[in-house]
Formats: structure tokens, sequence, C-alpha cells
């Protein structure tokens, strides 16, 4: 349980975070804890892909020190690995759930825009909490509902209200 409620909090950070670098350290420490966390409770598709997931945000903090090429090599790599993951690891169609949420957080990541990470959140919180659900981890249910409702709440305060701000100071 110790696990679940670090992986929440880092998770919860992470996304309120308005820098990048820093959010991405947050993030990778989130899913150390969600890894261990999912072995603990034999969500196995979910603990080998928060382990992946950690490698994936480890390197895209470094984003600066690869050339386009290779970035774009690395994004590619992770997606593959996560879509390998979910065929060696398949659960079911259950299986599906933390697999897109991984595939869409990679992109959101792979890319310098705040406001897809905010997005991610989202979609990690939707598809994550359901596959928890199955899982009867109702404190990680939870705290994927509040990583929704929080994840909505930064992308309006930093992305919509912002945008909203700035066309009525402009017209």
């Amino acid at each position: 349980m110790i696990f679940s409620i670090l992986a929440f909090v880092a998770l919860i950070v992470s996304i309120c975070i308005k820098e990048r670098k820093k959010s991405l350290i947050i993030q990778s420490i989130n899913c150390l804890f969600e890894s261990l966390y999912d072995f603990i409770i034999y969500a196995y598709t979910g603990a080998i892909l928060s382990v992946i997931n950690f490698i994936r945000t480890f390197l895209f903090i470094n984003k600066e020190k690869f050339n386009k090429a290779i970035y774009l090599l690395i994004l590619l790599i992770f997606e593959s690995i996560i879509i390998i993951n979910c065929i060696l690891t398949w659960s079911g169609y259950i299986s599906l759930l933390p697999t897109i949420g991984s595939i869409i957080r990679t992109y959101c990541l792979w890319q310098s825009n705040m406001k897809l990470v905010r997005i991610s959140g989202i979609t990690t919180g939707i598809l994550y909490g359901s596959y928890y659900i199955y899982y009867n981890s109702w404190f990680m249910v939870l705290g994927d509902f509040i990583l929704l409702l929080t994840g909505f709440y930064a992308l309006w305060k930093n992305d919509i209200r912002r945008k909203n701000k700035n066309e009525i100071i402009c017209n």
C-alpha cells in the first residue's frame, strides 16, 4: 500500500509542475513506485510497463543530448516495446488499458509541450484507473480519479484559461 501512496503523490505532483524536466524527474520516481506496487498485486502488464516507463522518462529528461533522428528512434523503440510487452504479458483485453495509456503517455512526454504532459495525465487517469478497477486496487483507482481531476484542472488553469485571457487582451 505504501508504494501506491508514493506513486499517487508523485504523479499528482508531476502534472502540477510547470517545468518539463522537473515534471519528468518526478514522473520517473512515480514509475518506480508504481512498478513495485504492480508486482505486489500481480498486475504484471502494468508492472513491466512501469519499468519501461521509468527508462523512457529518464531518457526523455535528457532530450537535449540526442539529435532529432535518434530522439525519434527512441520514441519508436519505446512504443514498440510497449506493444511487445502487451503481447507477452497478455491477460485478456484488460492488458490493453495500460498499454494504450502508456502509448499515449510516451508520445506526450516525448514532446516538449507541457500541455501534452497534462493531457496525458488525463488519459492515464482514465485508462489506468479502469485497469486498477479490474485488479480491485481501490486506492490506485482513487489516485487515478484524483489524477484525472487534477489533470483537467491543470489543463484548464495553465492552458485553457491562459489562452482565453490572452485572446481578451489581444482583442
